[in-house]
């Protein structure tokens, strides 16, 4: 049948998956790297995840198309959650059926479906493909003058608030071109810093945009790439780079300054190495 359904332009795509739990229905998937769309019939074509696209890859088109199946995309979440769990050895837990803000075609009401995220409760059907609303990119507070500097009056110790500013953070999810990115200064943090650097809101968080990312467990190739988009185009005004004291750890300095020499910007990089106590064991400009 003639209808209209997604369409994902490859070349435009960078597989940074912000489609992905943009779509309800579970019918994209990142692929080799890029999005793609799993089966005509999961897609009923209204285009929820286009918004979400910052390289504008995709777009509703008109073609002959399997007809939209809501059943078949009920199996498809409950297989895909079903798998997930058989991999994490979760299968013979008992499955968590919350209610989602989702529209019942069959009803016209909202009813319930499994879960997309395991914060929600969704613990043996938590769909493979990664329905979590946690690579939704979002400013969540005013940025600063863009220095990176702690202006503000230290805080009592009753006063702990997030000093997060956006979402997500991880390196591999924020898009290159994120709006938040403009004009700030870049915080690029190895993952366990945070955790080991108890100050870590109050004194190196505040004011700044943030990526994390691991240079042991991760691939840095594509990180070093992303990082040169970034300090090329979002004129960012500062650049701190934070990791831990192990000799594995450095790797995302390498990467900052290796960034920097592809991008052609005229960034210092301020760097600064945590102690597994948790402590600042030297800081240095390079």
């Amino acid at each position: 049948m003639i209808r209209e359904i997604v369409h994902i332009d490859e070349e435009k795509c960078n597989g940074c998956g912000l489609c992905v739990p943009a779509c309800r229905e579970g019918a994209i998937r990142i692929v080799n790297g890029k999005a793609k769309l799993t089966a005509d019939n999961l897609c009923d074509g209204l285009g929820a995840c286009l918004g979400h696209c910052p390289q504008g890859a995709i777009r509703i088109e008109k073609r002959d198309a399997a007809e939209f199946d809501e059943q078949a995309v009920q199996r498809h979440l409950a297989g895909a959650g079903v798998r997930q769990a058989v991999a994490r050895g979760e299968a013979n837990r008992p499955a968590a059926t919350v209610t989602h803000p989702r529209e019942n075609r069959a009803t016209g009401g909202v009813g319930p479906m499994q879960a997309g995220c395991p914060s929600a409760g969704g613990i043996a059907m938590t769909p493979a493909y990664s329905g979590c609303p946690s690579a939704r990119f979002n400013r969540l507070g005013p940025h600063d003058d863009g220095s990176g500097l702690d202006r503000a009056a230290d805080t009592s110790e009753e006063d702990r608030s997030s000093e997060l500013r956006q979402w997500p953070v991880q390196l591999r999810l924020l898009p290159a071109a994120a709006p938040m990115l403009r004009g700030a200064h870049l915080l690029i943090c190895a993952d366990c810093v945070p955790v080991a650097y108890a100050e870590f809101h109050r004194k190196m968080l505040r004011g700044r945009a943030v990526v994390i990312a691991c240079p042991k467990l991760d691939n840095p190739e594509g990180y070093v790439q992303k990082l040169a988009e970034m300090m090329r185009n979002s004129d960012l005004s500062g650049v701190t780079v934070a990791h831990m004291e192990v000799p594995c750890c450095t790797g995302i300095l390498r990467m900052a300054i290796e960034a920097r020499r592809l991008s052609g910007a005229n960034l210092p990089v301020h760097d600064i190495v945590i102690s597994t106590r948790g402590d600042i064991l030297g800081e240095q400009v390079v």
